[in-house]
């Protein structure tokens, strides 16, 4: 899984980073740079799925560019940013390291530098041992590739491949003649990237009829063919822990969320939902009160489809979250925390979010506090940070006066934050 992620001149950042846990909470002001850290993961996830610098930041004819696109991509003035990944693995004892710099140039964004290390720990060491298996070498900007350099296991530079700037090295290398310590990093490294999944669930989307679908779309608009499409037992299995979650949200109880196949070719699916709703007229009728998508609130298929995320995404994902609460009512919030971190945990997914609710903070509780993390702004550069809530200084004081919720909602916390910085 993805550790650490550090940020050296991406858009409001210059330098900082971020620590990744099973649930992470970023928190922060508008403008703060939530939406940024984010796009950092959206980018990492891009260029490992084979997707080039250029049209991974700027977009194409399928894909929405990230925010800004190349012309804010990088921390003014600099026109290079680069990106510090530190992963772990199965193995306790070994972890990866991986560095990415990427030069905007104008209408180019190319590789400038690349390097993947392995770190392996000794038994009673907390110091790894570093084992350099590829990195790249300064090329003038004129070439056409950039001098790669792979470990052979022997002394000297290594076996030199020159590779493309446009696409970052490590998917280039999956399909080199390599050793066999060098492709397990690789694709150990690519693996994880790939599994990065920024998910900005749209209700609007959801509610129409759709194809049966192997993956989750980004804006959730695939549910009902996602959750159609699979086996019979799991989709029970999935059917009856979405409705189990569902059942806590609405004043009345909810018997039932389920999918079936629609259509005369029965390929395409849609949502549906059984409410224990009845009125005067159908007091006494047997015949259950059914809706389908086009007639469920935003909350009910944004939570849906959060909950369809954790439970069908590979495990080892990372999934990614933005405004995760939204359309969800501030009394409901306790249900999502313990929703993330369950099914979380269940099914081996971090999760990464970002929320302005208080309430959510307040059902976060105190336990979540080394997993909150504040972003804002240097009060002298502008430059964007990110701090643990943990560290600091005036937060047991600040929590003996109120709950997270009230302390987010009065700017006690970003204001305390911004004395730490200047004390």
């Amino acid at each position: 899984m993805i550790t650490e992620l550090k940020l050296k001149n991406w858009k409001s950042f210059r330098d900082a980073t971020l620590y990744i846990d099973p649930v992470t909470i970023l928190i922060g002001t508008n403008a703060s740079g939530k939406s940024n850290t984010l796009d950092a993961l959206l980018f990492l996830q891009r260029v490992a799925s084979g997707v080039g610098i250029y049209p991974s930041i700027q977009g194409d004819v399928n894909l929405l560019p990230i925010r800004g696109g190349v012309e804010w991509v990088c921390c003014k003035p600099t026109r290079e940013f680069s990106m510090v990944i530190t992963l772990n693995t199965e193995d306790k004892d070994i972890e990866y390291r991986y560095v990415l710099s990427v030069l905007v140039n104008g209408v180019k964004a190319e590789v400038s530098g690349e390097e993947l290390t392995l770190l392996k720990y000794g038994p009673r060491s907390q110091t790894p041992r570093e084992i350099r298996l590829y990195y790249t070498q300064p090329q003038e900007s004129a070439a056409p590739g950039i001098p790669s350099y792979f470990s052979t296991g022997t002394k000297g530079p290594g076996k030199r491949i020159d590779v493309s700037r446009s696409h970052i090295v490590l998917v280039q290398a999956e399909s080199f003649s390599l050793r066999k310590e060098v492709q397990e990093g690789i694709k150990e490294v690519l693996s994880q990237l790939q599994k990065i999944f920024v998910f900005d669930p749209v209700p609007s989307h959801m509610r129409n009829y759709v194809p049966f679908s192997e993956t989750l779309q980004p804006d959730g608009s695939n549910i009902a063919g996602v959750l159609a499409a699979l086996d019979p037992l799991r989709k029970d299995e999935v059917e009856n822990t979405l409705t189990h979650y569902l059942k806590k949200l609405p004043e009345r109880d909810i018997q039932r969320i389920w999918t079936e196949p629609v259509g005369k070719f029965q390929n395409d699916a849609m949502l549906y939902c059984q409410e224990n709703w009845s009125s005067e007229i159908d007091l006494f009728s047997t015949e259950p009160h059914i809706v389908d998508a086009r007639g469920m609130s935003d909350g009910t298929l944004r939570f849906l489809a959060i909950v369809t995320a954790l439970l069908t995404r590979q495990s080892g994902s990372l999934l990614v979250i933005e405004e995760v609460d939204n359309g969800l009512h501030p009394s409901r919030a306790h249900i999502l925390i313990e929703m993330l971190k369950s099914l979380g945990h269940d099914r081996g997914i971090d999760v990464i979010v970002t929320t302005h609710n208080p309430a959510l903070l307040d059902a976060a509780g105190v336990s979540m506090v080394p997993f909150i993390i504040v972003v804002h702004r240097d009060s002298h550069t502008g430059n964007s940070l990110l701090t643990q809530l943990e560290d600091i200084g005036q937060l047991p004081k600040l929590m003996a006066g109120g709950t997270l919720g009230q302390l987010s909602t009065e700017g006690r916390i970003e204001a305390a934050v911004n004395q730490g910085m200047e004390s």
